[in-house]
């Protein structure tokens, strides 16, 4: 899917994964909005998130806070994306 097909939250919530500095206040809901738009959720019981986009996949921890602060889960999200062929600069 083509950034510019999404909704512009998700738009937003893109451009925050990919933003330098890495953003620090990326709510979690923002970054689940996104990533289900892309592609596919599935929510696990110990509170691990699956995600698959364009046949890449990804498992996150929801974090105890609403919002993503770990600078290395914001990469590994961004990397993810990426690697399954989206970014804010497509289309």
């Amino acid at each position: 899917m083509s950034s510019k097909h999404l909704a512009s939250r998700h738009r937003t919530a893109l451009r925050a994964v990919f933003q330098h500095p890495i953003a620090h206040n990326l709510e979690w809901r923002a970054v689940v909005g996104l990533l289900g738009a892309l592609g596919s959720l599935e929510e696990h019981d110990d509170g691990k998130l699956g995600v698959e986009v364009n046949g890449e996949r990804l498992v996150l921890q929801r974090p105890k806070h609403k919002d993503v602060t770990d600078a290395q889960e914001i990469l590994d999200i961004r990397h993810f994306l990426e690697r399954a062929g989206v970014t804010p600069a497509e289309g």
